[in-house]
């Protein structure tokens, strides 16, 4: 089962009350948060089913406190709050690995629609695969496992984050098929990021940078230069 707790670090009580008293619905207890510092302290002791993440936080930023998240649980679902004139900010934090965001005043309604679709995935990796090889892939030395969300290379395992899982699996389901960033953002990300394309880039160094046995020359992630990217086909992989 995956964690019925949701972390907020959020330094707003009447915000934080909220969000507290809307997970409940969902089945998810809070733990709460009021800076930057006692927040992160909470999310690497415990196991989290979401983080809900303030931007502007007293004592330790929301950038920073998503880094250190991500160094030590990169699977855990996190979402940021942000103002709408933190734009600049918000994109950092995509590129540094938050899964999704909300901009305030947000709709209590939309929030909560967010975090469920960043639970139902995050949950799938606790069920028990139908069969022997039911969402199995094994390319090169990849092998993906999309019913527990699990890569290993070589046998070792791979640490991705949601995003990063999402975006190897749409590669490793179509080789061979290019996609611009645009067409990435919207399949990977949804349409709310439109605008948002160097985060693919991003994305696509650091999965790079976990999956190639040199990063600087790619076997699978292949640039399609003034296009965007796609993945190796069997032929390219071939010894």
């Amino acid at each position: 089962m995956a964690a019925e707790r949701a972390l907020i670090i959020e330094d707003d009580r009447d915000i934080a009350d909220v969000l507290s008293l809307h997970l409940k619905d969902l089945g998810l207890s809070a733990d709460r948060a009021a800076d930057g510092r006692s927040g992160l302290a909470k999310a690497l002791e415990n196991r989290y089913a979401v983080v809900i993440l303030d931007l502007m936080l007293p004592k330790m930023d929301g950038l920073s406190v998503c880094t250190k998240i991500r160094e030590k649980s990169p699977g855990t679902p996190i979402l940021m709050l942000t103002a709408k004139s933190e734009e600049v900010d918000r994109v950092v934090g995509l590129e540094l690995g938050a899964d999704d965001y909300v901009t305030k005043p947000f709709s209590v309604r939309e929030l909560m629609a967010r975090i469920k679709a960043l639970l139902r995935r995050s949950q799938q990796a606790d069920k028990p695969p139908e069969g022997a090889a039911a969402g199995a892939l094994q390319v090169g030395d990849l092998a993906l496992d999309f019913d527990k969300r699990r890569v290993t290379r070589g046998g070792a395992t791979v640490e991705l984050t949601v995003k990063e899982f999402d975006l190897l699996g749409l590669f490793a389901r179509n080789p061979g098929r290019t996609y611009s960033r645009t067409q990435l953002l919207n399949l990977v990300w949804g349409y709310q990021f439109e605008g948002y394309e160097h985060t693919v880039n991003s994305h696509i160094n650091r999965l790079r940078a976990k999956i190639e046995a040199d990063p600087g020359h790619p076997r699978y992630l292949r640039t399609v230069w003034g296009v965007g990217y796609r993945f190796a086909e069997a032929s390219e992989l071939a010894p």
